[in-house]
């Protein structure tokens, strides 16, 4: 079983991420150029001092990028290569299905990821316990981008409505929250509006470690109870609302 499954994760990580890496490396700059465009933007509007703030935001878009883009390879898996319909009819669920998408996900990130912490490091000095909790809240947000992403493959048709899902999901989590700067930087009538978005919680938990933002214990709690439980629920709708066996 675990032979099995371990066949499973690395099938996915060599259709999905390595034949695109190896062949393809081209492809590579697009995980690349939206994080750091952005950052360099908000550095060279703050003179540098967003920098730090920034370089944590970059590393939150690429997680919810990276979880959010993987509908585009999964309808493109689904409705065009018609890869699904094989996965459906083996013993594979789209739990291990999920699992083995995301880890794709990362590994074809792995190049930004890497220049993204190397910024982080330089840049935000976090304690070790710090730097475990930026790593929890990371996974957490990619948990629910991929979640999110998968739920939203199922029910595309075509690889043009993920597209149009992307452009939607991009604004909504990553450029219009206040990932790459302070939330004190909205104005209090529209700050509010800010917390809709999950990627919202989980920039206040980073920023708060590097002590960019002040947050109490309770507040704390409280953002780290909403984020979890918004990922547990797409995570729940994913792996048992999706429309899996009927595609």
């Amino acid at each position: 079983m675990i032979r099995h499954r371990s066949s499973q994760l690395y099938a996915s990580v060599l259709v999905n991420s390595l034949y695109a890496m190896v062949n393809y490396p081209v492809t590579l700059v697009n995980t690349l150029l939206a994080p750091l465009s952005i950052l360099a933007v908000v550095t060279f509007a703050s003179h540098g001092t967003l920098l730090p703030v920034a370089a944590e935001g970059a590393l939150i878009m690429n997680m919810v990028g990276s979880g959010t883009a993987m509908q585009g390879d999964l309808s493109h898996l689904k409705n065009d290569m018609r890869l699904q319909d094989m996965v459906v009819s083996s013993p594979t669920g789209p739990g291990i299905y999920v699992a083995g998408m995301a880890i794709s996900q990362i590994v074809y990130s792995l190049p930004t990821l890497v220049l993204l912490a190397i910024f982080n490091i330089l840049f935000v000095h976090l304690t070790a316990i710090g730097a475990l909790i930026l790593a929890a809240d990371m996974a957490t947000i990619f948990t629910f981008a991929v979640s999110l992403g998968f739920f939203l493959s199922t029910l595309s048709t075509d690889i043009v409505q993920s597209w149009a899902f992307a452009g939607i999901l991009s604004p909504l989590l990553t450029t219009i929250p206040p990932i790459y700067y302070p939330i004190s930087y909205i104005p209090l009538p529209y700050r509010y509006l800010a917390y809709i978005s999950p990627t919202t919680y989980a920039a206040q938990i980073a920023q708060s470690q590097a002590g960019f933002a002040a947050l109490s214990v309770l507040q704390t709690a409280v953002y780290w109870l909403i984020l979890i439980i918004i990922t547990l629920i797409f995570t729940f709708i994913a792996v048992k609302r999706s429309r899996w066996r009927d595609v």
